[in-house]
């Protein structure tokens, strides 16, 4: 029997041969690659980073830590936006004189450019630093709050809504998630990766829904002699800021970026693997368009008559709910595996999106929501961690990015569909579809992925893990 080969510094070595440090040869029988060489083929994406490795090894384990801070902090900043954005993207436009259908017109344009730009990043990024392309996202950002600030006429505010980072949804959906889940999967060791997707979420569900809560501060403004559409838009200069504030945080990171050696392949391993859950989560996020933040919003403008400040209010509990789900997510998982986790938490979640336009008031509406919300968004961190765990670390990148950004072209439809839905009627329709649809990913991804092959260590389901 050969030899068992090992990898050190970047060489294919054997424990018996001094001389093993030489480019492995190719065996003979059937044309075949040696072990050895099989070894070399597949870990190219380990030689092509030796020194990020390196380095990372001599900056050691408190470096990584605040580099995980500093991504973490970025992603508050930029929660804190999307939490009073996505109520007042409406609230704005509807005080331009657009209607419901022009709003989830410009709430598809977003997602749809999120998702190109995202698909472009992800596919490349291995090509550039990721700290380049933090910076430029954070730059885009900034000019995105500046434009929405300035422009009033319809066309211009749907090329920026394509070309920029605006967010309608709760949820992060934008450029940066590739770069960042890629960058906390590599930094963060894998009995720990879970718990960072989850600070992660919470601290951007956190600041997410202390975001929405300061979605009343245009009305407080407006009480006090601002006219009500100018108090709007110097919102959207907080959200440029807050694009500069990002900018100073990515700044922190190393300069140096891992680089593959074989970039020019994305997707290699699990390729089949990335597709078919790009297909599931594709579902799931047609069904989450129908009722982003920004649509759920109009629903009770239109339904209860709800102001900006008391939507913002709701927003807030339902965003403090979804935070603390995040914490009892981890627990469940290690306990019951990160599939069963997302599957039998956002089951019963989609049953009581269904009850919430039959609530014959406010209140009952409002319960059903804040119920919904402690449950609906466990499968968050477990989903992220999930996508990490069953592709190899380089290809970590282009799957995060070929999963987020199906999610993004598909919840990109909806909320036009949405928005023409609601302008027929008021009942709420999109929540009850949004419900049904999302039953059923949950029923598909169950059957699909129950005995999906995961790297070492990694718990799927109650007991199966590898």
């Amino acid at each position: 029997m050969a030899p068992l080969c090992y990898l050190r510094a970047g060489m294919v070595q054997t424990p018996r041969d001094p001389k093993a440090h030489a480019a492995p040869k190719l065996c003979c029988t059937k044309g075949l690659p040696s072990p050895a060489a099989r070894i070399a083929r597949n870990s190219q994406w380990l030689l092509g980073s030796r020194a990020w490795e390196a380095d990372m090894s001599h900056r050691g384990i408190a470096a990584n830590t605040r580099e995980l801070n500093w991504v973490v902090t970025a992603r508050a900043l930029r929660a804190f936006g999307d939490g009073f954005v996505s109520l007042l993207l409406p609230a704005y436009l509807l005080s331009l004189g657009y209607s419901a259908f022009v709003v989830g017109i410009v709430a598809t344009a977003t997602l749809l450019g999120s998702g190109v730009f995202t698909l472009g990043l992800g596919l490349h990024a291995h090509r550039f630093r990721a700290r380049t392309l933090l910076l430029g996202a954070s730059a885009l950002m900034a000019v995105t709050g500046v434009s929405f600030a300035t422009l009033t006429d319809l066309w211009p505010l749907i090329v920026v809504a394509i070309v920029g980072t605006l967010n309608p949804s709760a949820g992060d959906v934008s450029v940066f998630v590739p770069l960042e889940h890629a960058t906390i999967a590599r930094l963060a060791p894998a009995r720990t990766r879970t718990a960072w997707f989850a600070r992660y979420s919470l601290t951007g569900a956190l600041a997410a829904a202390l975001g929405a809560a300061c979605a009343g501060v245009p009305q407080w403004l407006a009480a006090r002699g601002m006219p009500m559409q100018v108090a709007l838009s110097q919102m959207f200069v907080i959200y440029a800021l807050l694009g500069v504030g990002c900018a100073l945080c990515y700044r922190r990171l190393p300069r140096a970026a891992p680089v593959r050696a074989n970039a020019g392949a994305a997707l290699r391993e699990s390729r089949r693997i990335v597709h078919t859950l790009a297909a599931l989560f594709s579902l799931d996020a047609f069904a989450g368009g129908l009722i982003v933040q920004s649509m759920l919003a109009l629903w009770l403008f239109e339904r209860f008559d709800v102001a900006p400040a008391a939507a913002g209010l709701i927003f807030f509990w339902t965003g403090m709910l979804s935070a603390f789900s995040y914490l009892v997510a981890v627990r469940i998982a290690d306990r019951f595996g990160l599939l069963n986790t997302m599957v039998f938490t956002h089951m019963p979640s989609s049953v009581l999106l269904i009850l919430v336009p039959l609530a014959p008031n406010l209140a009952t509406a409002i319960a059903l929501l804040l119920a919904r919300s402690a449950l609906s968004q466990m499968d968050v961190p477990t989903r992220s961690a999930f996508v990490m765990s069953v592709v190899p670390p380089a290809e970590r990148a282009a799957a995060a990015s070929v999963t987020a950004v199906p999610r993004s072209l598909a919840a990109a439809v909806s909320p036009m569909l949405a928005g023409w839905l609601l302008a027929g009627s008021s009942f709420g329709w999109p929540l009850v579809c949004a419900g049904v649809l999302k039953i059923v990913y949950d029923l598909l991804l169950l059957g699909a992925c129950r005995n999906m092959p995961v790297v070492a260590g990694t718990k799927l389901s109650d007991g199966a893990s590898n």
